[in-house]
């Protein structure tokens, strides 16, 4: 007998498989149906559970939200200490029974493939299996994709569609009970509106700053096509198209070529714009007069008009007919957003309506966007948004003291680049992440620890305020500040040398004459106006001379490692910011990454780089000497991250 496992392997491209270790619990493997079958391009943790067993309803339905269309459920993964084939059958019934849910008619219960992995809770290998049939499984290999992100984003590419709505219900006064059956009637209209002969979709690329995008392309509703499984669809050669609007793919509207060394990432993805119209004007064999018709009411009625915003972003490879990309993409998920957004005011339709917006986040670890409907009734800080955010964080793995789901972090099709514009830097012109791109530190065998996120990089006579000689503490304070901005912890403006001043003064720490001084400060100093002005805590660490500073390698990589912050390091008068540390624990090498807030001229990277002022700097180099002083007290202050999300 044919064995149907015969060379059967999965390929995994996510780098994280197991998001929280020895956890039991659930997991859902994420794929997409343009990509070779058992190809796990995610993994989305199963939050809501009835008794032991998934709550499958609700995880259908928020899944079917944070997933862009071009991805679903192919699996699940297991945690378990022992019997694993046990195992992958519960694993592969639970995945089955959400895909019923999640995929609807797609859903090809007996012939799909699914998996089925099981993790020991002990920490060792991760099995896989995989079922043909709802009754049998095997044990297959797996293989690990290189390059996971060139891998979807070389031959994908990111559909967008706008859609305002404005739907009026009309309801008897006397009869408000009926609002509810009158409602849904209407919502189904306006679904069935969707799949109208009479729509039309005009299909435009979304970058517009190069020279190659295309004219945009009119899609009729007559000739897409909602029958066919997206499994089932021819893809296209992407090198030959056709003038013909049927015969076009997706690949018509993406860049042929790309400067330079592509980046492959959701933000720097090709991107397609499209615009749903409705045609509701016809052909006529003969001139007629405008007909207006009239439906009087029958009895006194009032009108209550609901406001929906849909945004959709779907996943498509780049071959895919622009038909079918409509069809099975941006309509399905424009009918699962308008069906969301209309349960969610369904139960407040005579009271205030919830402000529904959707944003789209490209998380990191993450390799496709995602998609999630925050109610702006609520501002970020309050609790229900807290624990909205706090439920994501938890399904998708991503860490709790970052805020890396709130909005100034969602993507921005508005701009060229698809990052949301950042409110923090407007009219700024200071230089970012100087760091980036300087030779490496020298340590032979080290392990580099760094700063994690971006920074503006302050230092003497900027703004034309003179500091020479004793602000380097403030501007490494500016410049921790400016880090904490620009991760959207705060929208504190990087405060200037008199307003430190003035917030020492006001927590007493100062008297009233020290405010426009050219007094010092130190890490005790900076503790308090951060904890002042940004509610952050800080760790001090004491070393009774430079000599010592490598033996607290160890710990400033923890720190780099888990809270990934800048460091303030200061000692007699004299302060630098610690942006990151490469370190042999074997052999004792470390070098430090500083940057210098004492240089004084222009903002020239190149400058900067080639003149030292921000680089590696040994513990001791190969003449012996060393950049901090030995007969030198030095304080390090280590920011800690706030338990925010």
């Amino acid at each position: 007998m044919e064995n149907v496992y015969e060379n059967t392997s999965v390929r995994v491209l996510c780098s994280k498989l197991v998001l929280y270790k020895n956890e039991p619990g659930l997991q859902w493997l994420i794929g997409s149906p343009f990509f070779p079958p058992l190809t796990v391009v995610s993994t989305l943790r199963c939050i809501h559970t009835d008794a032991s067993s998934p709550d499958y309803h609700r995880e259908s339905e928020e899944l079917r939200t944070l997933l862009l269309k071009g991805f679903e459920v192919i699996g699940a993964l297991i945690f378990a200490n022992s019997d694993a084939e046990k195992n992958a059958g519960k694993a592969i019934a639970a995945a089955r029974r959400l895909r019923k849910l999640f995929c609807g008619e797609r859903e090809k219960m007996d012939s799909q493939q699914v998996i089925g992995a099981v993790a020991d809770l002990n920490g060792g290998d991760i099995k896989f299996f995989v079922s043909e049939s709802s009754k049998s499984f095997e044990c297959v290999n797996v293989l690990y994709e290189d390059d996971p992100e060139k891998y979807i984003w070389e031959r994908g590419c990111l559909l967008r569609c706008e859609l305002p709505l404005k739907l009026p219900i009309y309801y008897p006064v006397n009869k408000p009970s009926d609002l509810e059956k009158i409602f849904q009637r209407a919502t189904e209209a306006v679904v069935a509106k969707f799949k109208d002969p009479k729509i039309a979709c005009m299909v435009e690329a979304l970058r517009k700053t190069s020279a190659e995008v295309p004219q945009p392309v009119i899609l009729r509703g007559v000739d897409l096509d909602f029958d066919t499984d997206l499994s089932n669809v021819k893809l296209l050669d992407e090198r030959a198209q056709n003038s013909d609007a049927d015969s076009l793919s997706c690949s018509h509207f993406c860049l042929e070529s790309k400067k330079g060394s592509p980046v492959y990432s959701a933000e720097h993805a090709d991107r397609i714009q499209v615009s749903v119209l409705l045609n509701r004007s016809v052909n006529s064999e003969k001139s007629t007069a405008p007909i207006a018709e009239y439906f009087p009411a029958l009895e006194e009625a009032r009108v209550l008009v609901v406001d929906y915003k849909l945004e959709v972003l779907c996943y498509a490879v780049k071959g895919l007919p622009l038909r079918h990309a409509v069809s099975k993409l941006i309509i399905p998920g424009l009918v699962d957003q308008f069906n969301l957004v209309g349960n969610t005011v369904l139960p407040n339709l005579l009271a205030q309506h919830p402000q529904l917006h959707t944003y789209h986040f490209s998380p990191p670890g993450v390799l496709h966007p995602i998609t999630v409907v925050y109610e702006l009734n609520y501002g970020e800080t309050e609790m229900k948004q807290v624990e909205v955010r706090k439920s994501l964080h938890l399904r998708l793995g991503l860490p709790f003291d970052r805020p890396l789901l709130r909005i100034a972090n969602a993507l921005d099709f508005s701009t060229g680049d698809g990052i949301r514009s950042d409110p923090t830097r407007k009219g700024s012109t200071l230089l970012k992440d100087v760091h980036l791109g300087i030779p490496s530190s020298g340590v032979s065998g080290g392990s580099v620890s760094m700063v994690q996120g971006s920074y503006e990089y302050y230092h003497y006579l900027q703004e034309a305020f003179n500091d020479s000689g004793w602000g380097c503490a403030y501007r490494s304070l500016q410049t921790i500040i400016s880090w904490f901005r620009l991760q959207h912890y705060t929208s504190v403006e990087v405060p200037s040398h008199r307003e430190i001043q003035q917030t020492l003064v006001e927590i007493g720490d100062k008297d009233p004459s020290f405010t426009g001084s050219r007094e010092w400060i130190g890490a005790i100093e900076l503790s308090f106006v951060l904890d002042k002005l940004l509610g952050v805590s800080c760790k001090v660490i004491n070393v009774r001379s430079g000599a010592e500073l490598p033996e607290k390698c160890r710990e400033l990589a923890s720190h780099f490692e888990n809270q990934g912050t800048p460091i303030m390091i200061g000692g007699g008068v004299l302060a630098y910011t610690l942006l990151g540390i490469d370190y042999n624990e074997a052999s004792g090498d470390c070098a430090f990454l500083i940057l210098d807030p004492h240089y004084t001229g222009n903002d020239e990277h190149k400058k900067i780089v080639n003149g030292g002022w921000c680089g590696w700097k040994k513990a001791v180099d190969s003449r012996g000497k060393s950049f901090f002083l030995h007969d030198k007290f030095y304080n390090l202050l280590l920011p800690q991250r706030p338990d925010m999300v």
